[in-house]
């Protein structure tokens, strides 16, 4: 069945970088556009970040452009998200997801920024 698996979660202070992975299995990844997304606390779903199958083209939220970088490795099936200067703002859970596609309970890695 279709799996990801997140991880690079954790604490980290304003302005600093993490970088998260998420390994899919059960289809074939690089066929297939992906996505980021993240939910903070108490909020819905909001769309980080996508590229397309061959990693050729990536599109970003207003709210990480020029500080998120999307990226993919396909012969490792497995979608990046690079975090530089990070935000309050920017605390919630990751999760990854196929274009379209909304996660599974209880998936993403979560992500804390706080001094």
């Amino acid at each position: 069945q279709v799996q990801f698996v997140e991880s690079g979660g954790g604490l980290v202070q304003p302005g600093g970088s993490l970088r998260l992975s998420c390994a899919a299995s059960g289809f074939t990844f690089s066929s297939l556009p992906m996505s980021w997304g993240r939910q903070a606390p108490g909020k819905g779903l909001e769309w980080v970040s996508a590229i397309t199958s061959d990693g050729s083209s990536t599109s970003y939220a207003d709210s990480v452009k020029g500080r998120f970088t999307i990226s993919r490795d396909n012969a490792k099936n497995t979608l990046y998200l690079q975090m530089n200067s990070l935000k309050p703002e920017d605390t919630a859970v990751y999760y990854c997801a196929k274009v379209g596609s909304s996660p599974a309970p209880g998936q993403g890695t979560q992500v804390t920024v706080s001094s």
